[in-house]
């Protein structure tokens, strides 16, 4: 068996919409980091804002003190008349900057929530992808066990029913999705999970009634397949006729 490293390194060789979401993720980090510098960077500005306030309102307490002298004030009123002028100027820059600064922090979140639906397109679709694959993997794992009772795993199809109007499980809209075989006009379910708990027994019983109302023939048997079981999930099984394949039973 082959390691995961060696697994996403071959991925990366040979599958391009997988090289495709991996640059995308690494993208995605070099935005966020884009958005931390820019960040720090507003701060400063904020800080040298402050500063420059607090030096603005000691020459304005200043140029109050020397108003009391005519002559003298005139002077300094002049002097600081011309500092005031300065310290606006760079108000000035310092606004522009900070408009410029965010605008771009505008941009960079378009730009994420942009990366970050593709992100989740993209995840959603390999999640699906992925289910699927391991569903034929864990069939192949037992395909002697399964051949011994009469399943070939290559003929086992994906059964997926959408009840719109309720009138099959009295659910509106809910969805039956479950693996079949029918061979010499017999139907098998079987349940393909990683880990079989509880819950899953007790649904694959009602989607085994929704297979007979749809296919109108009766269900011979029906499976559950999986790496792991509960042993609560176990014992329920055999409560209900469900035959276990599995290569764990879980305290």
């Amino acid at each position: 068996m082959i390691s995961l490293r060696e697994e996403i390194l071959r991925l990366l060789e040979e599958d391009e919409e997988f090289r495709l979401i991996v640059a995308g993720l690494l993208g995605y980090k070099s935005i966020l980091n884009r958005f931390k510098e820019y960040d720090k960077k507003f701060y400063e500005i904020l800080k040298e804002l402050k500063e420059h306030r607090e030096i603005l309102e000691k020459h304005t307490k200043i140029l109050e003190e020397h108003t009391k002298i005519l002559y003298e004030s005139v002077r300094i009123l002049e002097e600081h008349t011309s500092i005031l002028k300065e310290y606006g100027r760079k108000l000035n820059e310092h606004d522009e900057k900070f408009n410029e600064i965010m605008s771009e922090i505008h941009a960079l979140r378009e730009d994420f929530l942009k990366l970050n639906r593709k992100i989740e397109v993209t995840l959603g679709s390999m999640g699906r992808r992925w289910g699927f694959d391991l569903e034929r993997t864990v069939l192949e794992i037992f395909r002697e066990v399964l051949e011994r009772k009469g399943i070939e795993p290559g003929k086992v199809k994906k059964f997926k029913f959408k009840d719109k109007d309720g009138s099959v499980t009295g659910i509106k809209g809910r969805v039956i999705d479950v693996d079949i075989l029918v061979h010499d006009d017999k139907v098998y379910v079987i349940e393909v999970k990683s880990r079989a708990e509880i819950d899953h027994v007790e649904q694959l019983i009602e989607k085994a009634k929704v297979v007979e109302k749809i296919l109108g023939k009766h269900v011979e048997k029906v499976f559950i397949v999986a790496v792991n079981v509960d042993r609560e999930a176990y014992e329920r099984a055999l409560e209900l006729g469900i035959e276990v394949i599995a290569g764990n039973i879980l305290d």
